[in-house]
C-alpha cells in the first residue's frame, strides 16, 4: 500500500527536489504537490495542485480529500529582510498557514514534518543542539520560531527538521542561493562583497530532501538538525565555491557584518550538533567541500 505524501511549496528548492526523490519509489509512495501557480518542475509523475496554503478552506477541502499519511510543509518566507520588511506577509505564511496545517493534520491523522532554521537561535554559542533555547534576533526567526512552538502544543504526530543555508538546483528556480550566486558572479567576473564574521554550515538540498524522507521511513518523531559537518564563515564558505568551480578567488571582498548594514539581524555563529541525528536518523552530512562536490558532478 503507498504512503500518501503532500508537499506544501512543491515548486520550491526542496519541494523538487522530494518530489524527485520519492518519485524514485513509485510503488511505495504517492506524491501530490501544493504550490502557487502552475507546476514549474517540468515532472508530471505526481498529482500537482495550484493552491496557496494561506487558504484554510481549500487547503483543508483538499487535505481533507487526499487524506494524506505525511505532510512535509516546505513553504515559507525565507527572505529575512524582507520578512522585516513585510511583517504581515511573513506572519501569515510562516505561522498561520502552519497553524492550518497543525489543525488539519489534527483532523486527518496526518504526520506533520515542517522545515525550521538555525535564525531561531542568536548566534551567542554556535553548534546549537536541538535543546538549545532560541532566542531570534530577526522577525524571520521570530516567526519560525512560533511555528515551531504552535506544533510542539498540538496533540499530532510531528518531526521538525531545522537546517542552515540550504542551496542546489532545480527546475524554473524562483529565487537563487549563496552557491549559485557565488558562481554566477564570478563566472562573470564581478567582483563581491562577501561577510567574514558570520559563521554558517551550509546545507546541500538533497541532503534535506533525504532527512525527509528518512523521517518517514523511520517514523522518527521530535526534532532534528540537518546540515553539513563544517562550521566556515560565509567568506570562507565563498571561497570553497570558488576553488570548487575553478573560479578566480581574488574577486571575493572580505566584509564586516557593520558594514553591510542589513535590515534584519542576524546571528554571528550558528552551526548545529549532529549527534541526535546521526543516532536516531542514522545520517552523517558530509563537510561542505564534499557536498559541493556532489553538486558540481550533478550540474556536469
Amino acid at each position: 500500500m503507498q504512503v500518501k505524501v503532500v508537499i506544501t511549496g512543491s515548486n520550491g528548492l526542496l519541494g523538487q527536489n522530494l518530489v524527485a526523490l520519492f518519485s524514485k519509489e513509485k510503488e511505495n509512495y504517492k506524491i501530490f504537490g501544493f504550490s502557487r501557480g502552475g507546476n514549474r518542475s517540468g515532472r508530471t509523475d505526481f498529482e500537482y495542485y495550484d493552491i496557496d496554503i494561506t487558504d484554510k478552506k481549500k487547503l483543508h477541502q483538499e487535505l481533507l480529500k487526499i487524506q494524506p499519511d505525511f505532510i512535509i510543509n516546505t513553504a515559507a518566507m525565507t527572505n529575512v529582510d524582507a520578512c522585516e520588511n513585510d511583517k504581515e506577509g511573513c506572519y501569515e505564511l510562516n505561522v498561520n498557514a502552519v497553524e492550518y496545517l497543525a489543525t488539519i493534520s489534527l483532523e486527518i491523522n496526518a504526520h506533520l514534518i515542517h522545515i525550521s532554521t538555525d535564525f531561531i537561535f542568536d548566534g551567542e554559542k554556535g553548534c546549537y543542539a536541538e535543546e538549545d533555547a532560541p532566542n531570534p534576533l530577526s522577525y524571520y526567526g521570530e516567526t519560525k520560531l512560533l511555528s515551531e512552538q504552535l506544533i510542539q502544543k498540538s496533540t499530532i504526530n510531528f518531526t521538525i527538521l531545522r537546517t542552515i543555508l540550504v542551496y542546489g538546483l532545480v527546475n524554473d528556480m524562483s529565487r537563487s542561493n549563496i552557491v549559485l550566486w557565488v558562481k554566477e558572479s564570478l563566472e562573470q567576473e564581478k567582483e563581491i562583497s562577501i561577510v567574514d564574521d558570520q559563521y554558517r554550515t551550509p546545507t546541500y538540498v538533497e541532503d534535506l530532501a533525504l532527512a525527509c524522507k528518512l523521517s518517514i521511513d523511520k517514523k522518527a518523531t521530535g526534532i532534528y538538525n540537518i546540515t553539513s559537518s563544517e562550521l566556515l564563515s560565509i567568506y570562507e564558505i565563498a571561497k570553497e565555491i570558488a576553488n570548487a568551480f575553478q573560479l578566480n578567488i581574488k574577486l571575493i571582498k572580505p566584509i564586516s557584518t557593520s558594514a553591510l548594514n542589513q535590515t534584519a539581524a542576524r546571528p554571528v555563529k550558528t552551526g548545529f550538533d549532529l549527534s541526535r541525528t546521526n543516532r536516531v536518523l542514522d545520517f552523517y552530512p558530509k563537510t561542505f567541500k564534499e557536498d559541493l562536490q556532489r553538486f558540481k558532478l550533478k550540474l556536469m
